[in-house]
């Protein structure tokens, strides 16, 4: 055994392994060498001077193995490159080339295996990786993905007719993925930074639909008569609490205080959430949107009775005792109830247009909008809709008095009174309402 060889493996023998280095013809990766083969510090390299060609630099790669960096024109080029990487790796900067050379689609289970989010957001991660960002990029190294190539497939996704909101998720996960990569040093850095080149965009964003109390209540009485009374119900409490829809379909009986006029939305199970069909109780949105919300006096009467009509342990529940689908409920209530149905021969239930393309989230805007007009204070629309104001000085310290909370029910009490007025008593008894002279 040369001496040479012996060096080697006493250096492969080591609890702490420095890099193991050698400078060779690509040609030739066989241990060994000539008599020009020595071991110098941390250093192992060799040469076999037979005829031209390319130096290629060797290292000793985690798992033991050998990683090999060819092209070099000269063992001085070769030289200066192991330098370099003798450097990086004492500052801790070092990448090992052969590591990024694994494909999007592998780093991918790694990444899944490890992504703690929210069960929802997970399914729509799943989703849009595997119909649109493995059959792009999943089979693409991860040190072959440019910024440039990605702002290309960005742009094509956009000309094909998906939303800007959706391009934006797809962007975000994979630009999660690779800054993930990038901290395990599979690269060097993440190539997809912040766009500031092309175009500057001169659209002015697009303002989130609205309706006024009239028109909330108007879009319930419809979608009452269209699957009944609990579904006009649920609009009418969305619109009047600001609660989302996961947060009422959530909502249980031990959780609805009607004798105290309040409503809680519990910090670990407040929220029923929806995937691949399947229902589960979990947290709601953010830590802020568990919270105690206070019901507007008109509100408690319709609720009492509703609960009355059945024994499940949720307060919204279908005429059958089961959850409501969110896709079930926009397509056969709300969608018809707030756009009409005029272009429908015969329906069985006639529906006129209240406020096309109001979805049920924006009945949520439709509350803050409400506020906004009312006076109500910052704070208060935000502890009210579960929210966290930017300024966190103010978020901290401010407080809701009393007298703040009861301006903001009278507000809202008086703005169903005055909806109230516009519907008939047989309108009214749709969704189990007194008329308003009944107030």
């Amino acid at each position: 055994m040369t001496a040479a060889i012996q060096a080697y493996q006493d250096l492969r023998r080591q609890v702490v392994r420095p890099l193991a280095l050698c400078a060779r013809r690509s040609v030739h990766l066989s241990v060994k060498t000539s008599t020009a083969t020595r071991y110098r510090g941390n250093l192992w390299h060799g040469r076999k001077k037979r005829g031209e060609g390319s130096w290629r630099v060797r290292y000793l790669k985690d798992d033991g193995t050998l990683g090999s960096i060819p092209g070099f024109p000269t063992k001085t080029a070769a030289e200066a490159h192991i330098s370099t990487m003798e450097c990086e790796q004492r500052k801790g900067t070092w990448i090992d080339p052969a590591a990024g050379k694994i494909t999007l689609a592998e780093w991918s289970a790694t990444w899944l295996d490890a992504l703690d989010v929210a069960e929802t957001t997970e399914a729509q991660y799943l989703s849009l990786i595997n119909n649109h960002i493995m059959p792009r990029w999943g089979d693409t190294a991860l040190s072959d993905i440019t910024g440039i190539s990605v702002s290309a497939w960005r742009k094509k996704k956009r000309a094909t007719g998906y939303s800007e909101s959706t391009t934006k998720t797809m962007i975000k996960i994979l630009a999660m993925m690779l800054a993930d990569a990038t901290d395990e040093k599979l690269i060097a850095a993440n190539p997809i930074r912040p766009q500031r080149r092309g175009k500057r965009s001169r659209s002015k964003r697009r303002e989130r639909l609205w309706a006024t109390p009239e028109q909330v209540l108007r879009i319930a009485i419809q979608a009452a008569a269209l699957i009944g009374p609990w579904s006009g119900l649920l609009i009418i409490t969305a619109g009047w609490t600001g609660a989302r829809w996961g947060e009422l379909t959530g909502l249980q009986r031990h959780n609805t205080h009607l004798d105290d006029g309040n409503i809680v939305i519990d910090p670990d199970n407040g929220a029923l959430h929806e995937v691949n069909g399947r229902f589960s109780l979990g947290p709601p949105k953010t830590a802020e949107s568990a919270r105690t919300i206070t019901l507007p006096p008109f509100l408690i009467s319709p609720l009492h009775s509703h609960l009355n009509t059945h024994t499940h342990p949720h307060v919204f529940v279908t005429t059958e005792s089961e959850h409501p689908r969110r896709s079930n409920f926009s397509r056969r209530a709300m969608r018809p109830a707030t756009d009409g149905n005029l272009d429908r021969v015969k329906p069985r239930i006639r529906t006129h247009p209240v406020k096309p393309g109001l979805t049920f989230h924006g009945l949520r805007h439709s509350h803050k909008t409400w506020l906004i007009d009312a006076g109500v204070p910052e704070i208060a629309q935000a502890r009210r809709l579960g929210h966290a104001l930017d300024d966190d000085i103010q978020d901290i310290y401010s407080h809701v008095s009393q007298q703040v909370e009861q301006a903001l029910i009278n507000a809202l009490q008086d703005r169903w009174k005055q909806a109230l007025a516009q519907f008939t008593p047989r309108q009214l008894a749709l969704i189990g309402l007194p008329s308003a002279s009944a107030h």
